[in-house]
């Protein structure tokens, strides 16, 4: 009796406590599950925050590349531009060089020409000498006939630079512009001030945002007008005082060769004299003659080019004066420094009965030499001294 009773008591227990088990089993079952659950998904957003970030990084590297490209791409549009202007150019020439030669007749053929014709061509010439003429003020009626001395003022800086005064202004303030590479000028209150040992501590530093390439750069009515470097052809317009680019312009067939063979430096040398801003280079496409341009200092629009006679073989320097080219030889290994080619873009010169213009008392070499039509004097670089050169003019004939 007893064991049944027992019996009757072990069974509900055993069948309670395999129940409570079997929960548990079940519990543990579903605590599993919902582990497995959690650590897939930690997985998934962990892999999805490492692809974020992989985006991300893949965004910017996108972006570096992007911009890299756009900065190539405006590169490459200006070198474009001005490859499209040099075309446009030697199109040009060589239309006129096809219209020469198709005008030209051989001896043995006997061609009619049309009389009015003639005096059409010949009214047409007349009159774009007047234009030029009203253009280059025919008044300034000088031509240079000597050099009559020089003055070593002070022996400063590199082998290659240039140093002038602004012949626009009233102020007596010299300007030092020293290397064929650089991109600081040296402003001193006067040439006093310039000629004292420790001048660079009293003079007033310019810094430019760009570089300048060569020697060719002149100033004139307060604006530094330079050749960029790393440019083909750029030609910058900037403000000294204000101390901020206003203006540039492309120099159509400029760049590619050295204006002068013996100053390889300076592809391109910018000048001054009566008429204001010239820009003076050498083009394959002439045999290396040397390449006038006419531009307006203000608006930096070209007004005119001639193609001159004048080559750059063995030429060092050259300058403007009174619509008037100038070009100076020398020997490759420097010697007496000689003017030996004249241009005067109105033909009011007869460049052939012009001798030979010797410069005096130096032998060596010229890196730049600039006009100032103010004070009529040669502004020069000679082997890293500054040179003044004093000029004897006469009446053009």
């Amino acid at each position: 009796m007893v064991v049944l009773q027992l019996r009757f008591l072990l069974v509900p227990f055993l069948t309670s406590v395999m129940g409570a088990a079997q929960y548990m089993m079940q519990d543990a079952a579903l605590m599993n599950y919902i582990d497995r659950r959690f650590l897939s998904l930690e997985k998934r957003l962990e892999k999805c925050n490492q692809d974020i970030l992989d985006y991300v990084e893949e965004f910017r590297d996108f972006s570096k590349m992007v911009l890299s490209r756009l900065a190539g791409l405006n590169n490459h549009k200006a070198e474009v531009k001005s490859e499209v202007e040099n075309l446009l150019t030697r199109i040009e020439r060589a239309q006129r060089d096809i219209d020469y030669f198709g005008s030209v007749t051989d001896s043995n053929t006997c061609t009619e020409v049309h009389e009015d014709l003639v005096k059409q061509q010949l009214f047409e010439e007349a009159e774009e000498k007047k234009k030029l003429k009203l253009m280059l003020n025919a008044s300034c009626d000088h031509m240079l006939a000597g050099i009559k001395s020089l003055k070593v003022v002070k022996k400063t800086g590199d082998k290659h630079g240039s140093w002038m005064k602004d012949p626009g202004k009233k102020h007596t303030k010299i300007y030092l512009l020293n290397g064929s590479v650089n991109n600081v000028i040296f402003e001193f209150a006067n040439i006093m001030t310039f000629m004292e040992s420790n001048h660079t501590l009293k003079a007033r530093r310019v810094t430019l945002p760009f570089p300048w390439e060569g020697t060719g750069h002149i100033i004139y009515q307060g604006f530094l007008f330079y050749h960029r470097y790393g440019s083909l052809n750029e030609i910058i317009k900037f403000n000294i005082q204000k101390r901020n680019i206003t203006d540039q312009m492309l120099l159509p067939g400029a760049g590619r060769i050295p204006a002068y063979q013996l100053s390889p430096s300076t592809k391109i040398d910018l000048a001054l004299d009566e008429q204001g801003l010239w820009a003076i280079h050498a083009e394959p496409e002439t045999g290396g003659n040397i390449v006038i341009t006419k531009i307006n200092h203000i608006t930096m629009a070209i007004e005119h080019t001639w193609d001159t006679s004048c080559n750059s073989k063995d030429a060092e320097a050259a300058f403007m004066a009174c619509n008037t080219l100038y070009v100076v030889y020398n020997l490759p290994s420097g010697g007496t420094s000689r003017i030996q080619c004249v241009y005067d873009v109105l033909d009011a010169v007869n460049t052939y009965e012009i001798p030979i213009l010797h410069f005096p008392k130096r032998q060596g070499s010229h890196s730049a030499i600039h006009y100032n039509p103010k004070e009529k004097q040669l502004f020069a670089w000679g082997d890293g001294s500054q040179i003044i050169y004093k000029l004897h003019t006469k009446q053009k004939v």
